[in-house]
C-alpha cells in the first residue's frame, strides 16, 4: 500500500473528507515533519476514524479544544474518532501515523468485537487522547506501520493483528473507567464548529468579526472569548491564516494565475496586502514560494 500523502481535504465543518485506505481495507499510513513556523502545522480537523501517532523525532504539540498535549520522541498516542485536533512543531517534530476505521478491527458494529470491546472504548470519556507508556504498544504500531509502508506480503494481516493488540491493550488499561460515557460536545466546541463552518464556506468573501460571531449566535466579545478558550487564537487571525494557507495551495496548484487573482480568490481585496502577509507568514514572497514548489 505504501505511505499516503499527508494532505487535508475538509468540508465546511472541518471534517476531513480524504478517504483513509479503501472500502475493503480502511486504513492508511502517513509520515510528516512539522515546525513551529506559521503554515507548517496540521490545521484543525476531525475524522470518524481512530488515529495512532508515533513521534519519530523531536517534539510536537497536539491540540484538542481547551487542551494541549506535548509529545516527545518515542511517545505514542491514540486519538478517538470525531475529536477536533491540530498538530504543530514544538519547535520541530516528525511523526508517523496510522488512521483506520474501527471496523477494520471489528468487522462491523454488530459483532462481539465491537459490542464488548471497541464500542465501549469509543464511548469512554478518557479515550479522547490516550497516551501509553508501554514499549509493546510502540512495537505493535511500528510493525503495522512498516507493513503498510513497505507493502509487505499479506500486510493486511500484519496491520490488523498489531492494531488489534494495541487497541486491546488500551481497553485493558481503561477497563476500570469504561463505564464513563463520552460526554456530549461542549457548548464552546459546537460554537467553534459553527464559526469554522461559516469561515470555510465564505473565506473568499468579505468577512467581519460580527459575521463570524453571528454564525454561532454570539456577541463579538463572546466570540473572541470562545475562540481563545477553545483553540487559543482569535477568529480574525484564524481566518487570515486560513486564507494564506489557501493562497499557498493555489499558488502551486494554479501556476498560470496571477498574484492578484490568487489574492482575490482567497478573500484579499489588495494584492500588496496579501503579499505582505504571505511573506510574514511563510518567510518568503508569493512568487518565490511558487517557484520553490516547481
Amino acid at each position: 500500500m505504501g505511505l499516503q500523502v499527508c494532505a487535508l481535504n475538509r468540508n465546511n465543518m472541518q471534517k476531513e473528507l480524504q478517504p483513509h485506505g479503501t472500502i475493503e481495507f480502511p486504513c492508511a499510513a502517513y509520515a510528516s515533519r512539522h515546525t513551529d513556523a506559521p503554515g507548517d502545522a496540521i490545521p484543525w480537523h476531525w475524522h470518524e476514524e481512530f488515529e495512532v501517532i508515533y513521534i519519530a523525532d523531536g517534539t510536537l504539540k497536539l491540540q484538542t479544544p481547551g487542551m494541549e498535549h506535548f509529545l516527545n520522541k518515542g511517545d505514542l498516542v491514540t486519538i478517538n474518532g470525531n475529536v477536533l485536533h491540530s498538530i504543530v512543531g514544538h519547535p520541530m517534530g516528525e511523526l508517523q501515523s496510522i488512521v483506520f476505521s474501527p471496523f477494520l478491527i471489528t468487522g462491523g458494529a454488530s459483532t462481539a468485537f465491537y459490542k464488548k470491546y471497541i464500542g465501549r472504548l469509543t464511548a469512554c470519556s478518557d479515550f479522547t487522547v490516550w497516551k501509553t507508556d508501554a514499549d509493546t504498544d510502540s512495537k505493535w504500531f511500528l510493525d503495522a506501520f512498516s507493513a503498510l509502508k513497505n507493502d509487505t506480503f499479506a500486510y493486511e494481516f500484519t496491520v490488523r493483528e498489531n492494531l488489534s493488540q494495541l487497541l486491546l491493550h488500551c481497553y485493558a488499561q481503561l477497563l476500570p473507567r469504561l463505564s464513563a460515557q463520552k460526554p456530549a460536545k461542549s457548548a464552546d466546541t459546537v460554537r467553534i464548529e459553527q464559526m469554522l463552518q461559516y469561515m470555510q464556506a465564505s473565506y473568499a468573501e468579505p468577512i467581519t468579526l460580527a459575521d463570524i460571531a453571528q454564525a454561532a449566535g454570539l456577541s463579538e466579545r463572546e466570540c473572541l472569548r470562545c475562540f481563545h478558550r477553545t483553540i487559543g487564537d482569535s477568529p480574525v487571525q484564524y481566518l487570515l491564516k486560513y486564507r494564506l494557507m489557501q493562497g499557498a495551495v493555489l499558488l502551486r496548484a494554479s501556476p498560470a494565475a496571477s498574484i492578484a487573482e490568487v489574492s482575490a480568490a482567497c478573500g484579499f481585496d489588495s494584492p500588496s496586502y496579501f503579499s505582505k502577509q504571505f511573506r510574514r507568514f511563510y518567510q518568503r514572497p508569493p512568487r518565490e514560494y511558487r517557484t520553490a514548489g516547481q
